[in-house]
């Protein structure tokens, strides 16, 4: 994995693509090393926010030294953001955790799983195993606010969840697994906790592979606030405690290595 770095970066260009959704595409060589499920940390202006805000990658392209995160805008860190217009300098240091092991879905069925601002990553993955994997996109969204349901459908079927049945099936992603009869043999994902613990229930039962980003739990993202520790099965080599950071350990996890 290449070293992290803290880069001055400047905002390619930016728009609001949901209520409270804003997409951002960022000018920066970490670009170059980015993988899928990785992310980075964004530095705010504001002196008294000691810590910088963990985003997910969502997309790259690398042949114009461009990075794209999309983010929900969640306290002032995010709302400071949302407001940074096209050349706007910006602080950011990445590229950060593990990213999603592509190689356990080559000549595979695959499910990419995505809730809420965890489909984001999806993005990337879907981009990533074009070909290489049989994939199907499965996300869930509250209401018919459906953010990159068309970028992911450029690489994959997309099956829709919305949580007051505005628009696909009425429900959650388990609900679309269900009423779709879909398989899979692996399974990336990457929402809130009660999704992720659905699909790790679901793997179980399945005997499916199944690897879990928890970047939901991150809060500074470079693991000094110790707010994203997560019960595992391993043991630390570190604290010698089944305890790990999940911004510098993960985020992404296989689901049965971790207690959520």
């Amino acid at each position: 994995m290449e070293r992290k770095k803290k880069e001055t970066a400047k905002v390619y260009k930016q728009q609001q693509i949901a209520p409270g959704i804003y997409d951002m595409w960022i000018s920066t060589t970490l670009a170059h090393q980015a993988k899928p499920g990785q992310f980075i940390s964004v530095y705010t202006q504001d002196k008294s926010a000691l810590l910088p805000r963990p985003i997910s990658i969502c997309e790259t392209d690398t042949a114009n030294d461009r990075l794209r995160i999309v983010y929900r805008v969640a306290g002032k860190g995010t709302a400071e953001f949302s407001r940074y217009k096209t050349g706007r300098r910006v602080d950011i240091l990445g590229t950060l955790g593990n990213g999603f092991p592509l190689e356990k879905a080559e000549g595979k069925r695959l499910f990419l799983m995505g809730g809420g601002i965890g489909i984001p990553p999806m993005l990337a993955v879907a981009k990533a195993v074009r070909g290489a994997a049989s994939v199907d996109v499965i996300v869930g969204y509250r209401d018919k606010e459906l953010f990159l349901a068309e970028d992911l459908a450029k690489y994959a079927p997309v099956h829709i969840a919305t949580e007051d049945g505005s628009a696909g099936t009425k429900g959650n992603v388990m609900n679309v697994i269900e009423e779709e009869q879909l398989e899979a043999d692996v399974i990336f994902a990457c929402g809130p906790m009660p999704m992720l613990r659905a699909i790790k229930q679901y793997a179980a039962q399945k005997g499916i592979e199944a690897y879990i980003s928890l970047e939901e739990r991150m809060a500074c993202g470079v693991g000094a606030c110790l707010g994203c520790v997560v019960r595992t099965r391993q043991v630390d080599h570190h604290s010698h405690v089944n305890n790990a950071r999940i911004c510098t350990d993960g985020p992404v996890y296989a689901a049965e290595d971790v207690d959520i």
